[in-house]
């Protein structure tokens, strides 16, 4: 048996670009399952061989071939055996750059210029076979957003591959939870909104994200919003969620906090009178089809329906103050989701061309009534014998009470810094 082995793929990409190598992938060449498998490898996976090192426990795959047989990127029949070589292991994958091997030695292997395209900051794919599988679309967005800040783009004949993937109707072949997970790892990387531009840029974001196309050329204020664009304004939000925090569940919430304002009337523009309350539907939609996880839904339609009360939480009344803690989780003694609101409209409040290290006093002044709120003798209503409906509006006077307190001890908030 002439059985040699090779380390592939984003563990070679980044050892090249100088990266840390987290995962380690390995094909390989000149066997078969019963000769993995007697030397201690645990076969994994239905749709193609896939072994476990018995000491490492890292991925090993027979080196294989595919063939498209059906829609979908899942319609592939794939064939191993002895005589499939690492050429022909290399051919199937999607980018340059993804298509490289390495041996013991650390000799290169590099049958599709992938080096070169990695030194030119180049995303291209490696064969007319790209169009086979439409799930590339979204890798290919997640590349572009993942390797952004390295100077990297799709190469022209790449995209329009991408663009006819779009416009056959290959995408609606994906299964929601593939999309959804795509979406989760650029949401989590160092430049999501460039998952959503690439989408947008190849033509993926209608059949995908139809909520986030239809926010694209609809005008805003450009009093407020210098940028005017509603779409592009969703996406500057989205990078500023990005400097605010790693948590993907924020960064989500923040892109899609204005959909509503793709339902506005265009008699109606650049105003978005109910924007916040029109979303919902669109977001039910979109949490619906992808099957998105509570916590992304809940914190997503926290910030859509609250987001304009909290930017205007400095002129608020106490009953409409009170109200609004409430809605957005600051009467539960955990700080979740109150922050992760707040986090999200501060990033609303950046995310406008010329506002990016705006300063936005609604957090603290939200966080210091929190703190009044909370301090309040929640057991004092029992104790007075308050029960049910009762016991919930006294609360809530008491609340009031304590906010009222606090207020008269604040002069330092000025209304003029409230967005409108």
């Amino acid at each position: 048996m002439n059985m040699s082995v090779y380390l592939v793929g984003g563990a070679v990409r980044d050892r090249l670009l100088g990266l840390p190598v987290i995962e380690r992938d390995w094909v390989v060449v000149g066997a078969v399952p019963d000769d993995l498998i007697k030397q201690g490898y645990r076969q994994v996976g239905k749709d193609f061989p896939v072994f476990l090192h018995p000491g490492t426990g890292e991925e090993y795959a027979l080196a294989r071939r595919e063939r498209k047989v059906a829609a979908g990127y899942h319609g592939f029949a794939v064939e191993t055996g002895r005589e499939i070589s690492l050429h022909d292991d290399l051919l199937r994958r999607d980018l340059t750059i993804n298509a490289m091997a390495m041996d013991a030695a650390g000799q290169l292997v590099d049958p599709h210029g992938g080096m070169c395209d990695l030194q030119h900051r180049v995303l291209r794919h490696v064969s007319p076979a790209f169009v086979e599988d439409p799930l590339r679309v979204l890798r290919v967005a997640r590349f572009a957003a993942r390797f952004a800040g390295y100077g990297f783009t799709v190469a022209a004949e790449t995209m329009a591959l991408m663009r006819q993937l779009s416009s056959g109707g290959e995408l609606g072949h994906l299964v929601p939870e593939r999309v959804w997970q795509e979406c989760i790892k650029a949401l989590s990387g160092p430049s999501p909104s460039v998952f959503f531009s690439t989408l947008k840029a190849c033509d993926a974001l209608l059949p995908l994200f139809p909520e986030l196309d239809r926010l694209f050329q609809v005008p805003q204020s450009p009093q407020h919003h210098p940028e005017g664009d509603c779409g592009v304004h969703s996406l500057l939000v989205l990078d500023q969620a990005a400097r605010l925090s790693d948590d993907p569940v924020v960064r989500f919430a923040a892109l899609v906090h204005d959909l509503g304002k793709g339902l506005t009337s265009e008699q109606l523009w650049p105003s978005h009178p109910g924007h916040e309350q029109a979303g919902v539907l669109l977001l039910e939609a979109l949490a619906l089809r992808y099957r998105l996880p509570h916590v992304y839904r809940q914190l997503a339609l926290a910030v859509m329906r609250f987001h304009g009360e909290v930017h205007r939480a400095l002129t608020l009344d106490l009953r409409a103050l009170d109200s609004l803690m409430h809605g957005i989780g600051a009467w539960q003694s955990a700080a979740y989701p109150f922050e992760a609101v707040l986090t999200a409209c501060k990033a609303d409040c950046r995310g406008r061309t010329g506002f990016e290290d705006a300063d936005y006093p609604q957090a603290a002044y939200l966080r210091s009534a929190r703190e009044a709120g909370l301090a309040i003798d929640r057991q004092l209503p029992a104790r007075l014998g308050y029960q049910g409906e009762a016991y919930g509006r006294a609360l809530g006077t008491l609340r009031r009470q304590a906010l009222r307190r606090w207020r008269r001890e604040l002069a330092g908030f000025s209304a003029a810094s409230v967005l409108r």
